[in-house]
């Protein structure tokens, strides 16, 4: 069966502050979808609450998924349920490399399924592990090292995209991955999704700009103003909005809650 993320009516904040004032959105395994939107408006605060940050409050609304509503589920459920966040800025762990890294969290996932589990031992893991590195055209010499500690900022996304491709997961979500990076480490990373992208995967890109979607070619494209989604389309939704900027569907929003409010007036 297809998984499938559904979020109804999702309202949340952080510190008493409300960031997602009713945010809709349904992504399909084998689908990707960008989220867009300017500084400010809700996107990574809507990264974070859908794997579960203990920081954001959910107020109002559902995040279904797996025949689950992941509000109130610890984030290692969450991912074991097929969820998982690339995050915009991936933290250093001197000490830790890349590869034992992995291990554990393939192994913790397992263990967290079936406690009896007794993990992926040392051969076959890595045997997995050449293959998803093969598959990224990354040096196997990457997964010997500190995980991104000293990393340029290309590596550390890429450090990323390898757990992807380990973990496995059903819905990805990319929460700005083109963040600092120049146009060479832009097309790797984007090359890497694509390598992963396909029937088993649903992958949404949060991102500022359309330049990373010249490579990871999105199936609907939404834009988020004012903590909500406020417009959806195909991919040429990406293109208007690098041309015009969010001017346009500020005035249409504005125009909209105007109307809105009248017509509530006179109903009153």
């Amino acid at each position: 069966m297809t998984a499938v993320l559904e979020v109804r009516g999702l309202h949340a904040g952080i510190e008493g502050k409300e960031i997602l004032r009713g945010v809709d959105l349904v992504v399909r395994q084998g689908e990707t979808h960008a989220l867009m939107g300017p500084n400010g408006t809700g996107k990574s605060t809507f990264a974070n609450v859908l794997m579960g940050h203990p920081a954001y409050q959910v107020t109002e609304g559902q995040i279904l998924f797996e025949g689950a509503d992941l509000v109130g589920m610890e984030p290692d459920a969450r991912s074991r349920l097929g969820l998982f966040l690339a995050f915009q800025y991936p933290v250093a762990i001197p000490g830790l490399s890349v590869a034992n890294f992995l291990r554990a969290a393939i192994n913790a996932r397992r263990r967290g399924r079936n406690p009896e589990d007794k993990g992926i031992g040392v051969p076959e893991f890595r045997k997995l592990l050449k293959e998803k590195m093969d598959l990224l055209q990354m040096p196997h010499e990457f997964a010997g090292r500190y995980l991104n500690d000293g990393f340029s900022g290309g590596e550390k996304k890429r450090a990323e995209i390898l757990q992807l491709a380990t973990l496995e997961p059903k819905i990805a979500v990319l929460d700005e991955t083109d963040s600092g990076l120049d146009i060479d480490a832009l097309r790797i990373v984007a090359s890497g999704v694509n390598a992963l992208a396909g029937e088993s995967l649903g992958v949404l890109v949060i991102t500022h700009y359309q330049r990373i979607l010249n490579y990871i070619k999105p199936d609907r494209v939404h834009i988020m103003l004012g903590g909500r989604i406020v417009e959806s389309g195909g991919a040429e939704l990406a293109e208007h909005l690098e041309e015009h900027g969010y001017d346009w569907l500020r005035e249409k929003t504005a125009a909209g809650a105007e109307k809105g409010t009248r017509q509530a007036v006179a109903e009153g």
